[in-house]
């Protein structure tokens, strides 16, 4: 076809990881264009890490200098000017934004704003956004298009016309009562946000507990925590019928007999990758049964240079694993070894108290059955930490009962996510336990609570 532009490289999505990579090539001189639906940066720029803790900075803010009326009363806090939030979240995305849209312009990558589909083997036909089409082709081909929230099939749910956490980071008005279904990551944090913004918030959570994937005692202290703030939580509760519409009146039946009313309802339970508009068929790029991207360990798919990135190829859902696939293609590409095989990915939940968490946790260690023993202390023990007021949570690591190898840590604190970082440079230098229990860590750091946690790891056993 004599329409046809040729490229070395095309990238169908500019998240993290692909816009990463295509700066790097096109910096170097290579042609790349970049198909970006109108995201610049990508969603965590745009709609997720960045404008979500932009607006938790706003609701930590407003929780510090409301403290004595929560303290009073739980249940009616003071109300937040959600237009100043808006105002003060927009200012962050869009700043970021322009960063992004400059360095992009400055690598001399042709950024194509438009919606791309496959008509062929590294042949994607794209409908511009102001209503041109052009068809692209390249040597090697990248898709990064993601994730969206998941709507559950609930009946009346859809047509109720919910928030997901992109239109709640658009309000300019703060809900009188917001309902959030969903007690993951997202749930949480959006939660417990606005409940310090000054809603009054429900959240539902059909499994046992929230944040499923964590052990039951961390699960157990943020529902504590979460609860003491005001926040309502329904565990075990599952959605049957949904009548009414967000962002006026909504009411929520459960298969319990129970009813949730509110005047809003968000939905934070789970994500669909975005690839059933993607036409992967034509590209001879196989899906699996929930729609995502079937990878290697190299991140390539089932069709010839074609490779896949960040969530859509079921990578975990953070901006840090997207970089780290940024890191394994950039390899690929120069021939050589990295892969995702192995990759020790570290979590960060953004609540108050923060979670951090890396390697394994008591549950996925007893699944497994790898013998490990288990140290835990309460973050009242920590200096700094009763310094700041803030003793809520514990540090919790496990060691490998025959040497003496970090296979996991928990932290439920403040600063967790930065301690957490210590500790997976010690998992990574496959570091034995005592040489970080050892460390001069300075006084009085949250980080020195790793001298008393690791302090407590029991000896190994006498047989061993």
């Amino acid at each position: 076809m004599s329409n046809v532009e040729h490229y070395e490289y095309v990238f169908l999505g500019g998240g993290k990881g692909g816009k990463t990579l295509a700066m790097d090539l096109a910096q170097a001189g290579k042609r790349v264009a970049l198909i970006e639906r109108g995201m610049i940066g990508g969603s965590c720029i745009n709609v997720a890490c960045i404008p979500t803790k932009a607006l938790i900075q706003n609701a930590r803010v407003a929780h510090v200098r409301n403290a004595h009326r929560h303290d009073s009363d739980v249940t009616e806090g003071p109300k937040t000017d959600m237009k100043k939030v808006l105002g003060n979240v927009r200012s962050v995305v869009s700043g970021m934004v322009d960063i992004n849209l400059k360095a992009f312009l400055g690598s001399g990558l042709d950024l194509v704003l438009g919606t791309g589909r496959f008509v062929g083997p590294r042949r994607i036909h794209v409908e511009m956004n102001e209503g041109a089409a052009r068809i692209i082709e390249g040597e090697h081909v990248f898709i990064n298009t993601g994730t969206t929230a998941a709507i559950p099939d609930v009946p009346g749910l859809k047509d109720a016309q919910p928030l997901t956490h992109v239109e709640a980071l658009q309000l300019d008005s703060l809900p009188d009562h917001l309902i959030v279904i969903g007690g993951g990551y997202i749930g949480l944090e959006m939660a417990q946000a606005f409940r310090r913004l000054g809603s009054n918030v429900t959240l539902i959570q059909e499994a046992p507990r929230v944040a499923m994937r964590e052990d039951e005692d961390v699960t157990s202290e943020i529902q504590a925590a979460l609860a003491e703030e005001g926040v309502e939580i329904l565990v075990g509760a599952r959605p049957v019928k949904v009548t009414g519409t967000s962002g006026h009146a909504v009411t929520i039946e459960l298969e319990s007999g129970a009813v949730v009313s509110g005047t809003h309802v968000l939905v934070a339970a789970g994500r669909t990758p975005v690839t059933k508009s993607l036409a992967l068929d034509a590209a001879g790029v196989e899906t699996d049964e929930r729609g995502f991207i079937k990878v290697d360990e190299r991140l390539a798919t089932t069709a010839a240079n074609t490779w896949a990135i960040g969530e859509v190829a079921g990578t975990p859902m953070f901006t840090h694993a997207s970089f780290d696939d940024y890191r394994v293609l950039k390899s690929q590409l120069a021939g050589g070894t990295m892969t995702t095989k192995n990759r020790i990915v570290p979590y960060a939940l953004f609540i108050e108290p923060e979670l951090g968490r890396i390697g394994l946790n008591e549950t996925e260690a007893k699944a497994r059955g790898i013998e490990v023993r288990v140290a835990k202390i309460p973050m009242a023990v920590v200096p700094r930490a009763r310094t700041n007021g803030a003793t809520k949570g514990f540090m919790k690591v496990l060691v490998d009962q025959h040497s003496d190898q970090i296979l996991g840590f928990a932290m439920l604190g403040t600063n967790a996510g930065d301690v957490v970082t210590a500790v997976q440079m010690a998992m990574i230098g496959k570091l034995p336990y005592t040489v970080v229990r050892d460390a001069i860590i300075a006084h009085p750091l949250i980080s020195e609570g790793l001298n008393i946690l690791l302090g407590k790891v029991p000896a190994r056993a006498a047989h061993q």
